[in-house]
């Protein structure tokens, strides 16, 4: 099914990833990965970009003014205002073949995200880590490809991550443990791609990029194929859910990773898609708990 959709930048991306509405703000957040760049779409229709020092792979809205931002050279704090850069903690220290990517923040405001490696894709060089308002930073696991995906569902219970592996993971979630019974939720490669960054709507379903047939694709709880929607551009990379209701599904697209290259027209654009059938989940922000 071809989608509704409209292009919101005005120019593109190389890497086009973790698009982010923030609700309380009313602002949509995106990046470019390669060339690194923080964007953002405020509430009057004007566009702010912020150029950033190192590959960007997540960002997680701390108030008004801060983000976190996961850059190569470990997890910072960005004052959007004040353009300042403070790094936090770098997990993988002194590592170049590794770098950060795909994040998200869980229903208890800890923010999770991962890392892969910047040339090598056949073995596992990332891991997930988990970083608490209170300082605190945690391994969730290791032997990762690519980091991608991050997403948790409606009641925070349910985490779905994928590991560069062709299949989207489901663990069993608490914010105050370990991760726990890894099961296949949904093998992409029956259907011929890896599948890229992934967001939760309100009913329960997990919706992802699908960098291998330039479809955006809706997945039910159980795991069962609802819908795949055709995008105007091959390489997609990550969906959020937005707009004032919720009921905009935003999608970034890649015109140049480093290991993939497209000529369309539109590829690196933002879109927003529209009438996909479903409304979304409000992101929470660092260190905010979130009650449904």
């Amino acid at each position: 099914m071809p989608a509704n959709f409209e292009v919101i930048s005005k120019t593109p991306c190389q890497l086009g990833e973790g698009p982010l509405w923030d609700h309380d703000s009313g602002r949509l957040f995106w990046l470019d990965s390669y060339d690194p760049h923080l964007y953002c779409l405020d509430s009057e229709g004007s566009i702010q970009q912020h150029e950033l020092p190192a590959m960007v792979g997540s960002l997680a809205v701390i108030d008004d003014s801060r983000v976190l931002l996961a850059l190569q050279t470990g997890l910072h704090e960005y004052h959007l205002g004040k353009h300042e850069l403070t790094l936090i903690h770098d997990p993988e220290p002194n590592q170049p073949e590794t770098r950060m990517n795909d994040g998200k923040v869980d229903r208890a405001g800890n923010f999770v995200f991962g890392s892969m490696g910047v040339t090598e894709r056949t073995v596992g060089l990332g891991s997930l880590y988990r970083y608490r308002p209170s300082g605190e930073f945690e391994t969730l696991r290791d032997d990762i490809i690519v980091s991608n995906g991050p997403a948790f569902s409606p009641s925070g219970d349910t985490f779905y991550f994928t590991d560069g592996r062709r299949r989207i993971l489901a663990y069993d979630y608490d914010a105050n443990g370990p991760l726990t019974n890894e099961r296949v939720f949904f093998d992409t490669n029956k259907i011929g791609s890896a599948s890229d960054g992934c967001t939760v709507d309100a009913a329960g379903n997990l919706w992802t990029a699908l960098i291998g047939t330039g479809e955006i694709a809706c997945i039910d709880p159980e795991g069962v194929l609802k819908v795949r929607l055709e995008m105007p551009i091959p390489l997609p990379s990550s969906v959020n859910f937005g707009g004032s209701t919720l009921s905009t599904l935003y999608v970034t697209s890649i015109s140049n990773s480093g290991n993939r290259t497209d000529n369309h027209p539109l590829s690196g654009h933002l879109f927003a898609l529209h009438n996909v059938g479903e409304m979304g989940l409000k992101e929470p922000r660092f260190g905010t708990l979130t009650s449904l």
